[in-house]
């Protein structure tokens, strides 16, 4: 037993290493302390190792376009099932809107790859598609942000940059062209980003968004063993939750639900249904 529990120790402090961007590498996996590190398989070398390894970086390269094109969906197929999705999912925020504001929007999701960061960017584009509406999207993953990349957008200065006083919220913003559409990305992680979302200068900053834009979506980190979602659900007039079909439990549901209050939430999107699957293969 005490073999296990310090395997599985040294395999949680790789996990650590890893997030916190110490280290980047294969996942590390326990191993019993009297087992012997199995040699590398040996690697092709001359014509066929370099034509086996371009392929390789080939594939990876599309798997990541791949996602980032997933993210967007709703831009680059306006007029596609997924997009229609969320122009429902804003018809249905907008609905409530005439019963009591909603200005702001909090993102959330149990755990991680739950497609959080998917739904934030397109309930922000088809929303920005409404005449005269003005749009924010917000990166409050100050651990893991997705946001600009997945838009291509380069920020010179982001969120933790504003919230320290280093930077102003219009040097921040970033226009996203043929949209009504504005991002608040991330520029640098910070060593602190569970005390920045929930200071003063944060609450301030939602605040005095909701005021300046029609509609603010905000993408935050998974809500399960991190404070920072319900941190900034806390300070949003609602909140949509985000689970993927055959991977997010019933328990872990119903632990988000409780985490923020319910009353808040003013809609949910399962993402990976069988039907999703077999029209689009990915959503």
């Amino acid at each position: 037993m005490a073999n296990i529990y310090e395997a599985l120790q040294r395999a949680e402090k790789e996990r650590d290493r890893k997030v916190s961007g110490e280290e980047v590498g294969v996942p590390v996996q326990p191993r019993w302390e009297d087992e012997a590190p199995k040699p590398a398989a040996p690697k092709p070398s001359g014509f066929l190792g370099g034509f086996f390894g371009r392929r390789a970086a080939q594939r990876a390269e599309a798997d990541a376009a791949g996602d980032i094109n997933k993210r967007r969906i709703s831009m680059l197929q306006p007029d596609s099932y997924v997009a229609e999705q969320y122009r429902t999912l804003r018809g249905r925020i907008d609905s409530i809107a005439t019963q009591r504001p909603i200005h702001t929007i909090a993102i959330v999701s149990a755990n991680q790859g739950e497609g959080k960061s998917t739904c934030a960017i397109n309930l922000a584009a088809v929303t920005s598609l409404s005449v005269d509406r003005s749009v924010l999207l917000m990166d409050c993953d100050l651990r893991r942000p997705r946001i600009h990349a997945s838009l291509g957008l380069e920020p010179k200065v982001g969120l933790g940059e504003v919230l320290t006083g280093q930077a102003t919220l219009d040097d921040a913003l970033i226009p996203v062209e043929g949209l009504g559409l504005h991002v608040l990305g991330v520029r640098n992680i910070p060593g602190n980003p569970s005390e920045l979302l929930g200071s003063v200068e944060m609450k301030n900053l939602v605040a005095q968004v909701g005021e300046r834009y029609d509609r603010v979506i905000l993408d935050t980190p998974a809500s399960l063993g991190l404070p920072d979602s319900k941190t900034v659900a806390e300070l949003c007039d609602g909140v949509v939750m985000v689970v993927r079909a055959d991977v997010t439990s019933r328990n872990d549901v119903q632990g988000v639900l409780e985490l923020i209050d319910r009353r808040r939430v003013v809609g949910m999107v399962i993402n990976g249904t069988s039907l999703s699957r077999r029209l689009y293969g990915y959503y």
